[in-house]
């Protein structure tokens, strides 16, 4: 799955599994298999301290092997700062670029290291050298992030709009949209090769969900108003959403 924290796990199983009105999940044996999760001890101990933060609640009890859970908005949020793909699917884009700038010295490559791969998966793209860019609102968790830490005195972050140039220029320049589109048509064949085998349903999805997952990692989440609404990105959660039905049914 490429997956190792359960938080994680948890978060996103949540959201493919739901809608995104985030109605509940009852967390079953067929979808902890596919997620290779288990509702032991810890797992049981990490759902109590994400509802006591605000980011699950728990609906009801069920037999005891299963727990029916629904993510909240904060549980959301926090879900977008790992994949942001899912977004702009349950909000509008306000239009608005988020500009982070770093300049930190070599001396100090720990911390510059520390701070890409903590934002790693929050939609920034490499505009040029320690300049990135997204249309993500991401400035309050990146305040929070560094707020009282060393590398805090070597970031700047700005809010800008758009005022002229060729967007999907800078688009394919800084998230190279068009590696991504062959990524996922790569995907769907993977897709057709899996569903046209004679593996276990339960088998197959978790081949299906492996995949998309690692495409998930790639895709920055842009909005449609940049990518349009035709974007492979969004044809492949409606086929997930299909291919989830037919498997999961």
């Amino acid at each position: 799955m490429g997956i190792k924290e359960r938080r994680t796990k948890l978060l996103l199983l949540l959201f493919l599994f739901s809608n995104p009105e985030l109605s509940s999940v009852t967390i079953n044996e067929r979808l902890q298999l596919i997620f290779d999760i288990s509702l032991n001890q810890k797992t049981k101990g990490i759902i109590r301290k994400m509802i006591d933060d605000k980011l699950l609640t728990q609906v009801e009890k069920t037999k005891d092997a299963d727990i029916q859970l629904s993510l909240t908005e904060n549980g959301f949020q926090a879900l977008c700062l790992e994949f942001p793909f899912f977004r702009f699917l349950r909000q509008e884009w306000d239009g608005k670029w988020r500009i982070l700038s770093y300049e930190i010295p070599e001396k100090k490559r720990d911390l510059r290291d520390r701070l890409r791969r903590e934002v790693a998966g929050w939609g920034l793209g490499p505009w040029h050298r320690s300049f990135w860019v997204t249309p993500h609102p991401i400035i309050p968790s990146l305040s929070r992030l560094v707020s009282h830490k060393e590398e805090e005195k070597y970031i700047q972050c700005f809010e800008a709009t758009h005022e002229f140039g060729d967007r999907s220029i800078l688009i394919d320049k800084v998230w190279a949209t068009a590696t991504l589109e062959k990524e996922y048509r790569a995907m769907f064949k993977v897709w057709h090769d899996v569903l046209s085998g004679t593996e276990d349903k339960g088998v197959k999805m978790t081949k299906i969900m492996s995949e998309y997952i690692e495409k998930l990692r790639m895709d920055p989440g842009l909005p449609k108003e940049l990518v349009g609404e035709k974007w492979i990105g969004y044809e492949a959660y409606t086929i997930f959403k299909e291919v989830r039905s037919i498997l999961m049914g």
